[in-house]
């Protein structure tokens, strides 16, 4: 019989902790096939946040390090500079990289530290029990916004693709989604082209990844897949939002050929 299907090298068999219908563990798989596809287990440095992903260290078979809430592009910074042929990247969550620890990707980015950080937006804090998070989107329901996220009291939800991927230190930045088949080929492509940039020793790159809570949400998993093509999707739009400027520069002279 034909093998179609078996565990990434990189990754252990180690189950994971995850609710279920929870697709963190879709990502870190990815993460886990990117590794093997590009030939890099055994220089790859994983940087760990605080959240849903904090265990990540026991799924992976690659070393590690595990960093404060928030901390982790701080962490990478150092890791990266003391050990510049290694591939670093840090794992974080929406409360973990845009509340916490929104000082440390903003100037990692801006400094243009050659590090690959993979940001999960699951729109809530899910670790903690559901509160709202800096992602949290209007409307939404939570623990502390029982009512649903009103704009008049707490704001908007942060973009945080859209507001790095202005900055000249960031060489990549894309949003992808896993909530289908078809997205999550594409979100394991856009990781790849992040650890790609890195390998080319280009700068920052990053890929923010929309990912469901059936737990934090209340509801089955079916529903929360279909809750975030509903609700985060139309905010947190997906696509690449930077590119090397090569591939800008290969974009335009094919535009320029078929035009």
């Amino acid at each position: 019989m034909k093998k179609i299907f078996s565990r990434p090298r990189s990754m252990t068999d180690k189950p994971m902790h995850f609710c279920p219908g929870c697709t963190h563990g879709v990502i870190q798989r990815l993460i886990a096939e990117v590794i093997d596809d590009l030939g890099i287990q055994e220089d790859t440095i994983a940087i760990g946040p605080v959240g849903c992903a904090v265990f990540c260290y026991d799924y992976w078979d690659v070393d590690f390090q595990q960093a404060s809430h928030g901390r982790a592009p701080a962490v990478a910074t150092g890791v990266k500079r003391v050990h510049p042929d290694k591939v670093v990247f840090s794992l974080q969550g929406d409360g973990d990289i845009a509340a916490i620890g929104t000082t440390e990707i903003i100037h990692a980015a801006a400094r243009g530290e050659k590090i690959t950080c993979l940001f999960v937006n699951n729109s809530i804090y899910g670790m903690t029990g559901g509160q709202m998070a800096p992602t949290t989107v209007v409307g939404q329901k939570s623990t502390t916004t029982p009512r649903g996220r009103d704009r008049d009291l707490a704001g908007y939800p942060v973009k945080m693709t859209e507001m790095l991927s202005v900055l000249d230190g960031v060489v990549y930045a894309a949003r992808v989604s896993v909530h289908n088949p078809a997205n999550v080929l594409k979100a394991k492509k856009a990781i790849k082209k992040a650890f790609e940039v890195q390998l080319r020793g280009e700068g920052f790159s990053l890929v923010e990844i929309l990912s469901t809570c059936p737990t934090n949400w209340g509801l089955s998993p079916l529903d929360a897949v279909r809750w975030l093509e509903k609700n985060m999707v139309p905010y947190f739009k997906l696509g690449e939002y930077k590119v090397p400027e090569e591939k800008k520069h290969e974009e335009i002279a094919v535009a320029e050929v078929a035009g």
